[in-house]
């Protein structure tokens, strides 16, 4: 008997895929496809409405919205600009969600910069329209359309830069700034290595910095800020194992293939999908355990889809309404 599989991904829409791999229903779990054919892009929410389904999966109870545009790898301006478009409205429907108007942000940039593959949420703070300490100086007629939202933002590092857990930064940045929500960006890690800079997920439940790569810290959660916490992330590693599996699949179809080995073939094909992830975490040489990959034009792609979430993020905090 194989162990209890444990597949390494941030993404609700993985885990919900693995059950469904397995033929497995999982209550309290809600699943809702749409598919845009002119932007070629699959949008997914999965709304996990019980605890009993947040225990099945591993995550707490919320909404997961993904977006997967597998173009978005691609150089293309004006994609990318119809992306964030859509990627604006997409987070504002989640923002409308909470309880309380929204009219200030504080928007948290998690990562190490000096890691190309972590270094997403400092890039996307990098290009934000911070507009706090004008608005409060000025007032918002000062900006150039009349309609702001009041952002603040910061890039807090990671704890060996630091000695101290972000979720203490951000509590400190929180209780100062009274800002009425936190928008958190951050690396992920992904199953499927198609989805690596492809794929944008949101959360209305908040963040766990480090959590893509083992390092569980303390979480950026409305439980612990005492404000509504969005998380934003894009799966940039693949685990070793991962990798190793996307090659066991191309061989089990090869050897179907064969006369000869043909046989060998279906016994592989007849494990599930955790029996056959477990069987190689098993064969997988043991330095290559706990190894992350991610693709060689990394740096540029990451450069990439960080324009892409901060052209959304302003155009999202354009629209939004100022008390002020």
């Amino acid at each position: 008997m194989l162990e209890k599989y444990n597949v390494r991904t941030d993404l609700a829409l993985e885990e919900k895929e693995r059950f469904e791999s397995d033929q497995v229903e999982i209550p309290g779990v809600i699943l809702e496809e749409e598919y845009e054919d002119e932007l070629e892009i699959q949008i997914t929410k999965v709304k996990i409405e019980t605890e009993n389904g947040a225990k099945s999966m591993g995550k707490p109870v919320g909404v997961y919205l993904t977006i997967e545009a597998p173009n978005m790898a691609m150089s293309d301006e004006d994609y990318h600009r119809e992306i964030s478009e859509k990627l604006a409205r997409k987070i504002g429907e989640i923002i409308h969600l909470q309880e309380k108007e929204i009219c200030s942000v504080l928007v948290v940039g998690l990562g190490n910069r000096q890691v190309t593959p972590d270094a997403l949420g400092p890039y996307v703070v990098d290009n934000l329209r911070v507009t706090r300490h004008i608005m409060k100086e000025y007032g918002k007629y000062a900006m150039e359309m009349e309609e702001n939202g009041i952002v603040s933002a910061i890039v807090p590092g990671v704890m060996g830069q630091t000695g101290m857990e972000t979720l203490e930064i951000i509590k400190g940045i929180v209780s100062e700034t009274k800002p009425d929500m936190v928008i958190a960006i951050d690396a992920l890690a992904a199953r499927n290595s198609k989805r690596l800079n492809r794929t944008i997920q949101i959360a209305d439940t908040g963040i766990h910095p480090g959590s893509g790569v083992g390092n569980h810290r303390s979480g950026l959660t409305k439980e612990t800020l005492g404000i509504p916490v969005i998380g934003i992330g894009v799966p940039t590693v693949v685990d070793a194992a991962t990798i190793v599996n996307d090659t066991m699949e191309n061989l089990i179809s090869a050897l179907e293939t064969s006369e000869v080995l043909k046989g060998v073939g279906n016994v592989l094909r007849s494990y599930n999908n955790s029996e056959k992830y477990e069987l190689i975490k098993e064969l997988i040489s043991p330095h290559l355990n706990g190894m992350f990959v991610t693709p060689k034009n990394e740096d540029e792609l990451v450069k990439q889809i960080s324009y892409t979430l901060s052209e959304s993020l302003n155009m999202l905090f354009t629209e939004m309404k100022t008390n002020n």
